[in-house]
C-alpha cells in the first residue's frame, strides 16, 4: 500500500491522489506498539474519498463476480441436478413437470420408449423461476462469503499486529496503515450494505438489519474519530467470525445439500452464541467498567484524548443497542435450530423477503 501511495502521488493529479492512496502520512512513533515495519497516518476529511474508491470497487467486483463467476456456477449445478432427477423419474411428462424434448419423446426401442438425454430435458416455466431464484439468492450469499473470508483473514492480521490490550496506549493515533486501512474498509462495507439494502428486494428483518448497519456505522465513525480504533477492529473481527459461515449455510441450502446446511448452520449457531453473546458482552462491560478506571477521563482533542463519561456512555448505549439487535436475530436462530431437530431441516427465516416465499408456497 505505501508503494502504490507513492506512485499514485507521482503519477495522478493531486485532488485525485486521496482516492487511492491512504492520506494524512506522518511521522512513525520512535517506539512503536504496532506494526514497526508500517507507515504511520493521521485521520481527517480525505479519508472519506478513499472510502468512496472502497465504495466503487465493492460494488463492481460484487457485480462482476455475482454475473461472470457465481450465477453461472450456481445455474450449471441446479441445471444438472434437476435433470438427473427427472431423468431417474424416467421423463414422465406432466402438466406440473418438465418435459423433455420432442425428439426425445419419438425415440423408441425394442424394450420400450428411451429416457430422455440429460441435455434435451427442458424445465417448465415454472421450474425455471424457482432455479432462478436459487441462482440468484446463491449468488448473493457467495459475494458475502467471499468478502467476509477475506476481511475476516484481513482482521485476524490487524488484531494479531495490535496488543492485546485494546485500552493501552490510548489514543491510539497516529494510526498504522494496515489499522486505517482495515477500518475505512469495513465502514466502505456497511455503507454499501445500506445501500444494497435498499435496492434489492426486501427481507423479512430489513428494518433489523437497517438498524444494525445504521448503529455500526455510528459506532464505526465515533470509534475513528475518537481514536478507538483498537477495541473497534476487536469488534469487527469477532463479528465477521460467524458472519462468513451463515452465507456458507445458505449456499449449501441454495444448492440443495440439506444436511451439509444443517451442519454449517449447528457451527454458525455456536459460533454465533459465543462471539456475539459472551465476547460481545465482555467488550460492552469491559467499555462501561474497564475503560473509565484504566484510562484518564480527559478532554484534550490537541493530543487525540476525547474520553469524558458522557463518551462512555454514548458507547455503551450503541453497543448495548447493536446487542438488543442480535438478541432478536437469537431467537431467530433458535427457531431454526428447532426444526433441524424436529427434522424439518434449516430454513434460513431471514434471507428470503415475503414476495418468495408466497410465491413458493403457491408453485407448491
Amino acid at each position: 500500500m505505501d508503494a502504490l501511495s507513492a506512485l499514485s502521488r507521482q503519477a495522478l493529479p493531486s485532488f485525485l491522489v486521496p482516492f487511492v492512496s491512504i492520506s494524512y502520512e506522518v511521522p512513525a512513533p520512535a517506539q512503536p506498539d504496532s506494526f514497526p515495519n508500517s507507515s504511520y497516518h493521521d485521520i481527517g476529511w480525505k479519508d472519506v474519498c478513499l472510502m468512496v474508491t472502497l465504495i466503487a470497487a465493492m460494488a463492481l467486483l460484487r457485480d462482476v463476480t455475482r454475473i461472470v463467476v457465481l450465477e453461472p456456477f450456481a445455474n450449471w449445478m441446479l441445471t444438472r441436478q434437476w435433470r438427473k432427477r427427472k431423468a431417474a423419474e424416467g421423463g414422465n411428462e406432466t402438466p406440473n413437470l418438465a418435459k423433455a424434448d420432442a425428439d426425445s419423446k419419438a425415440e423408441n426401442s425394442a424394450l420400450g420408449p428411451k429416457k430422455p438425454s440429460l441435455e434435451r430435458l427442458v424445465a417448465s416455466s415454472r421450474e425455471q423461476r424457482r432455479i432462478r431464484h436459487s441462482v440468484v439468492r446463491f449468488a448473493e450469499q457467495g459475494w458475502m462469503w467471499i468478502y467476509y473470508v477475506w476481511m475476516f483473514s484481513f482482521g485476524m492480521y490487524v488484531y494479531f499486529g495490535l496488543p492485546a490490550d485494546p485500552w493501552t496506549g490510548y489514543p491510539h493515533i497516529p494510526l498504522p496503515a494496515p489499522v486505517k486501512l482495515y477500518y475505512l474498509w469495513q465502514m466502505g462495507f456497511y455503507l454499501h450494505s445500506i445501500l444494497v439494502l435498499n435496492a434489492e428486494a426486501r427481507r423479512k428483518d430489513h428494518w433489523q438489519m437497517m438498524a444494525h448497519h445504521v448503529v455500526t456505522i455510528a459506532l464505526m465513525t465515533l470509534s475513528y474519530t475518537y481514536n478507538f480504533t483498537r477495541v473497534g477492529c476487536v469488534i469487527l473481527v469477532i463479528m465477521d467470525c460467524c458472519d462468513l459461515i451463515f452465507p456458507m449455510a445458505k449456499m449449501l441450502r441454495y444448492l440443495g445439500y440439506q444436511t451439509a446446511c444443517d451442519l454449517a448452520f449447528v457451527v454458525f449457531m455456536m459460533s454465533w452464541l459465543y462471539t456475539r453473546h459472551f465476547l460481545f458482552i465482555r467488550i460492552i462491560w469491559s467499555t462501561a467498567f474497564d475503560l473509565p478506571v484504566r484510562v484518564p477521563l480527559l478532554w484534550e482533542p490537541e493530543r487525540g484524548s476525547y474520553i469524558t463519561l458522557d463518551v462512555v456512555h454514548g458507547f455503551v448505549v450503541l453497543l448495548s443497542a447493536l446487542e438488543v439487535i442480535q438478541i432478536v436475530w437469537c431467537f431467530m436462530i433458535f427457531s431454526v435450530a428447532y426444526r433441524v431437530v424436529t427434522g424439518q431441516g434449516a430454513d434460513d427465516s431471514r434471507s428470503d423477503d415475503e414476495g418468495d416465499d408466497e410465491d413458493v408456497k403457491k408453485e407448491r
